[in-house]
Parts: C-alpha cells; sequence; structure tokens
C-alpha cells in the first residue's frame, strides 16, 4: 500500500542524495528542497507549493501534478510531458524552466509569470487561455501549437508563426509583433 502524505512541510531537504517516498503527496509545502536529478516517477502531488526548489532534469514518468504551484523554482530541462496528463495543472512564478517539454499536453488557463522559457518545447500544446506575464520566450518553439486567447502582452523574444500555430485572438504587444513575423526576415522600425 502507498503511503499517503497530508498537509506536511518539507524544509531543506536534499532528496537528490535522500530518496522521496513514493506515494501521494496532499497539500504538501516543499520549500528549499533539491529534487535534481531525482527519480518523481508514479508519485502523486496534488495541490502541492514547491517553493525555492530545484528540479532540474528529475525523472516524471507517469508523475502527477494537480493544482500545483511552482515558485521560484529551478526546472531545467524536466519533461513535463512523460506526467499523467489527467487533470494535470499547475501554475509557474519566478521559474526557470529552460529546455523544459510539455508537448502535447492540455494546459488550459495555465500562468506563467516571471520565468524563463529559453528552448523550450510548447509543441502542439493546447495553450488556449494561457497567460505569460513578464516571460522570456527566447528560442521557444510553438508549433502546431493552440494558443488562442492565450496573452503575450508582457512577455519577450517570442517567435510564433501564425500559419502554423491557432493564435485567434491572441494577445500581444505591439512590440512584440515582431514576433508574430520572424520567419520572414524582415525588419521593423
Amino acid at each position: 500500500m502507498e503511503k499517503a502524505f497530508d498537509d506536511l512541510k518539507f524544509e531543506k531537504i536534499d532528496f537528490s542524495v535522500k530518496e522521496i517516498d513514493a506515494g501521494e503527496y496532499d497539500n504538501c509545502e516543499f520549500i528549499h528542497c533539491d529534487f535534481s536529478n531525482t527519480d518523481l516517477s508514479h508519485i502523486r502531488f496534488s495541490e502541492c507549493r514547491f517553493v525555492d526548489c530545484n528540479l532540474s532534469m528529475a525523472k516524471l514518468i507517469k508523475t502527477v501534478f494537480r493544482d500545483i504551484i511552482f515558485k521560484d523554482c529551478k526546472l531545467v530541462g524536466l519533461h513535463f510531458d512523460n506526467c499523467d496528463d489527467f487533470l494535470i495543472s499547475f501554475e509557474f512564478e519566478n521559474c526557470i524552466l529552460d529546455l523544459a517539454s510539455f508537448y502535447k499536453l492540455k494546459l488550459k488557463k495555465t500562468k506563467f509569470k516571471n520565468s524563463s522559457f529559453t528552448e523550450t518545447d510548447f509543441t502542439e500544446t493546447d495553450l488556449t487561455s494561457a497567460v505569460f506575464e513578464n516571460c522570456n520566450l527566447r528560442k521557444t518553439i510553438f508549433d502546431h501549437t493552440i494558443l488562442e486567447k492565450a496573452d503575450f502582452r508582457t512577455s519577450v523574444n517570442y517567435s510564433i508563426d501564425p500559419e502554423i500555430n491557432k493564435i485567434k485572438k491572441a494577445k500581444f504587444s505591439i512590440d512584440g509583433l515582431s514576433g508574430l513575423l520572424d520567419k520572414y526576415d524582415i525588419e521593423i522600425g
């Protein structure tokens, strides 16, 4: 029988050295924890908060993330596309999500705030009504991505091809319009 962890706070634990217990974590808080290169496969996290944690290169095979908040976290190279995608939901604030993959996930209304997404893959992801607030999207991949009603007005460095992505009613700033024309290699100025 799997262990259940409810309403617990885990602080300053190096899970890259001390293995995390398999099971289900509900309404738990992880603060200043190191999960880098940790195997989180088949672990279930519901209504949890990760604050100032490093989850870079963690293994996420069938990991469950439901109603998760990541704040001030380093999430480099994570393959969220390997997670259990049933009811997957999270939000990110002040996070580094460089080289992460969200391939084919349904992330409607997801909030991304003050975060970095260098070379992150959103191929075939459903980001309907998602909000990218003050995010750096340098070399982020949007390929056959649903971006309808998504808000990019305060984000920078995105390159989105309107011909291969669905962008109906998406919001962009005047300064960011060049990111919709990159493939034409024209100068706007």
